[in-house]
Parts: C-alpha cells; sequence; structure tokens
C-alpha cells in the first residue's frame, strides 16, 4: 500500500530521513517559500490558515492528492513512534490498521470535561453554536458530540492516521460544519492565537466523528522533537531582556503574552518545563533589584544557567535533609539572598 505521512510545518524545520514523510507548508499563501509542497496551489484555504491552522493542509491534501491508500498527519516537532522510539513506519501503520481504523494521538486525561476545558480557554459559547451547527447538518452526530463533550479524555493537535477514503468521508463532514461556523461565529474580538479556532474545535471533532462512526481507535506514541517555534522565540526574547537587566519589562512581556498564549505553560509546547521556572526567575530578579541585592544575578546574566541555579537552589532549601557542608557552600557562594530563599520556599 502507498503511505505518506504529511508534516504540517509553518516554519524550517529538520525533518527526519525517511521518504514516506512530505513536509507541507501551510499557510503558504502571502508568505515566503520554504522549499516544501505547499497548500496554496489547486483547491485550498491557505489564506485562511490564520483561522484554521492545520486544517488549511487537511483541506489540501483532501482536495489535491488522491494517489495514496493512507494519509497520516504529523507537524514539525511531533512524530508517531514505535514502541522502540523510532517512527513508525508503514509496514507497522498497515498492521495497526489491519485491526483499527485510526490512530490518533495519546489520549489526554483531565479533572475536567471536555467541555469545562474548552471553555475555560475559548468561552463557553463556541460548543453552544457547534452544537447548534450539527444538530441541523448532521443530527445523527448530535449524540455522539454531546457525548464527547462529557467526557476527561480528549485528543490534540489533529494528529491522525487512517485510509485516504475515511480520511476524505470526514474532511467532508468536518468542513461542512466548519464553513456553517463562519457564518455563525464572531471572531472580531479575539487575538491572533485564539482566532485558530477552527483548528480547537476540530480537535474535539475528530474524536466525534470517531464515536459517532463506531470506528475502532489505535492511540499512538507521539515523539516531540522540539519545542514549539513560538515558545522558543518567547525564550528567547526573555533571555535578552535578563541579559539587559531588565527585569521588570521581561515580567510584563511575560504575563502579556501569555494571556495570548496560554498553551507556553502546557507540557506540549514547554517540553524542558522551564516556563514556571522563569516566572520564578523572573520574580526574584526583580525583587532583588529593588533592594540592590545581586543575588541570583551576580550568578548569571544568562536565563538558561539562572534556570539551572534556581533548580539547585529549590533543591536544596527543600530537602527534608540537614543542609550538608556542601549545601551550605553552594547557597553562600552563590549569594542566595533571603528574599530569594522566601520566594522559593513559598512557590
Amino acid at each position: 500500500m502507498n503511505t505518506k505521512i504529511f508534516v504540517m510545518t509553518h516554519t524550517k524545520f529538520n525533518c527526519p530521513n525517511a521518504d514516506f514523510l512530505i513536509p507541507l507548508h501551510v499557510g503558504r499563501e502571502g508568505k515566503d517559500d520554504l522549499g516544501y509542497l505547499a497548500d496554496n496551489t489547486g483547491d485550498n484555504i491557505s489564506a485562511k490558515n490564520y483561522l484554521y491552522g492545520e486544517l488549511s493542509g487537511y483541506y489540501w491534501l483532501w482536495k489535491n492528492v488522491s494517489d495514496i491508500d493512507i494519509i497520516g498527519i504529523c507537524h514539525y516537532r511531533r512524530f508517531f513512534l514505535s514502541g522502540g522510539n523510532t517512527l513508525l513506519t508503514p509496514d507497522e501503520i498497515e498492521k495497526i490498521l489491519s485491526a483499527s481504523d485510526l490512530i490518533t494521538s495519546n489520549a489526554i486525561v483531565s479533572e475536567k470535561s471536555v467541555r469545562e476545558g474548552f471553555a475555560e480557554v475559548h468561552g463557553d459559547i463556541i460548543m453552544q453554536q457547534t452544537g447548534d451547527v450539527i444538530k441541523k447538518l448532521c443530527p445523527d452526530y448530535t449524540e455522539a458530540f454531546e457525548w464527547v463533550l462529557s467526557q476527561n479524555k480528549s485528543y490534540y493537535s489533529n494528529l491522525c492516521i487512517m485510509k485516504k477514503e475515511l480520511f476524505d468521508r470526514y474532511c467532508k463532514w468536518l468542513f461542512d460544519i466548519c464553513f456553517s461556523l463562519e457564518d455563525v461565529l464572531d471572531l472580531s474580538h479575539l487575538d491572533d492565537y485564539h482566532k485558530r479556532i477552527y483548528g480547537f474545535i476540530s480537535e474535539v471533532l475528530l474524536f466525534v466523528f470517531a464515536k459517532a462512526n463506531n470506528l475502532k481507535i489505535s492511540e499512538g506514541n507521539i515523539g516531540i522533537s522540539q519545542e514549539k517555534a513560538e515558545t522558543a522565540e518567547f525564550k528567547l526574547a526573555l533571555t535578552q531582556l535578563v541579559r539587559l537587566g531588565q527585569f521588570s519589562e521581561a515580567r510584563t512581556i511575560f504575563y502579556e503574552y501569555q494571556k495570548m498564549r496560554p498553551d507556553i505553560r502546557l507540557p506540549l509546547s514547554d517540553i524542558k518545563n522551564e516556563i514556571p521556572d522563569i516566572e520564578l526567575i523572573l520574580y526574584i530578579l526583580e525583587q532583588e533589584s529593588l533592594v540592590n541585592v545581586q543575588g541570583f544575578y551576580s550568578v548569571s546574566h544568562e536565563l538558561s544557567e539562572l534556570i539551572t541555579h534556581l533548580r539547585k537552589t529549590r533543591e536544596i532549601l527543600k530537602s527534608s535533609s540537614p543542609l550538608s557542608k556542601e549545601d551550605e557552600t553552594y547557597l553562600s557562594n552563590t549569594n542566595v539572598s533571603e528574599i530569594a530563599k522566601q520566594i522559593i520556599l513559598i512557590n
């Protein structure tokens, strides 16, 4: 069988060397050429990428690619892996799909329902309106839609592998809903991140489609090869401000950007789990600078080194064992201030 996995990207990246992986530049319309296959030829919605995210690639593949048997979607930093943490091969994919209909991401289980989690980030009206459209266009899916929203399990990032025939069926159903929603949803008040609403809605709808059609799902093993480009750029901007000693400015940018991009705190974005530590470091630096204490900043002006220092200091301060001589020497030699100690101990 002819199996191809398309790697959705909006940036240059190091694609693993495998002939079944094909980078696809999504949102190519009006952008510089990355040298990849692009979603702005033939029948396309590339210009709507700011609303649809990776779905502009989905649409292009649905409308313009027909010479494959099995199609997969992954991202420039997320790939399907086998049990040995190597790329899932076409032979392995065919074997899995001989016993199931759909391969998607490993599930995320939350304390909140899908409805509650979505509403927390995007408001509750959008899912209500999506339900209204489904009830009008395809009422047979309403029960599955409500069931999925009541669950605390979800799949993320529109990662999937299935037979092309099933993919085409899914896209027809999905885009009928999305295009109808364009006439209903008011996105004028949303920032650039939240305007990619159809991509977020579709993360829910893939599960709805599977449930309504009694598809057998095989949860894949997803490997993350690098941080999101936006997360890396965010950290770089904060690094530069710390080097300049502009701590208050860095904290302001931190919270403004977090408001625009709440996803930066997610493990799937911040794979090194550095964002919480950066937040704490910026607060320590600001508070120490207000009273002219050179504690943390005397250790390094580099954010990456300060993260290492914070983690070492926290490990020492929060240890249940008495401080060793080595630990006392570390705290003394690195000028850990009382301000820093108090902040670390209460966080």
